[in-house]
């Protein structure tokens, strides 16, 4: 399977000790997820136009960091469902360094879509999102 996103770590993603500044890995984690949606053939427009959701919002983001790391290097990031539930999901993350692992990620989304009332909630996965995002994972 090929990565997710694959990272340079530049200064400006770093604090004064040239260590990357935690919210990054959030913004990465975010960016593996768009990744694997592109794989996948999908895009947040295409949900919204195609498939009937206004969106995916996460209701849980967390990580764990394992190594620092700094400017100049590479990460590879992976992102994969690593849970299918009736109208939420999980996505697990995981950076590597070469073979090092750097941080542990996990988000929950949310099928959003816009009810009769005009508010927005959650809503059961349609079975085509779900089978295109399980094969991106496989490919």
């Amino acid at each position: 399977m090929p990565p997710s996103l694959n990272v340079q770590i530049a200064w400006g993603d770093c604090d004064e000790q040239g260590i990357v500044f935690y919210p990054n890995y959030f913004y990465w984690m975010d960016s593996a997820f768009q990744a694997l949606l592109r794989r996948a053939g999908l895009s947040l427009r295409l949900i919204r136009n195609d498939l009937g959701a206004v969106g995916l919002p996460l209701v849980e983001a967390r990580a764990h960091f394992v190594a620092a790391a700094s400017y100049d290097e590479a990460l590879t990031i992976d992102a994969a469902v690593s849970h299918w539930g009736r109208t939420s999901f999980q996505v697990g993350y995981q950076a590597r360094r070469n073979d090092e692992l750097v941080f542990e990620g996990h988000e929950a989304r949310v099928w959003a879509v816009r009810r009769p009332d005009n508010s927005v909630g959650p809503a059961p996965i349609p079975v085509r999102f779900r089978d295109m995002l399980s094969a991106a994972a496989l490919s």
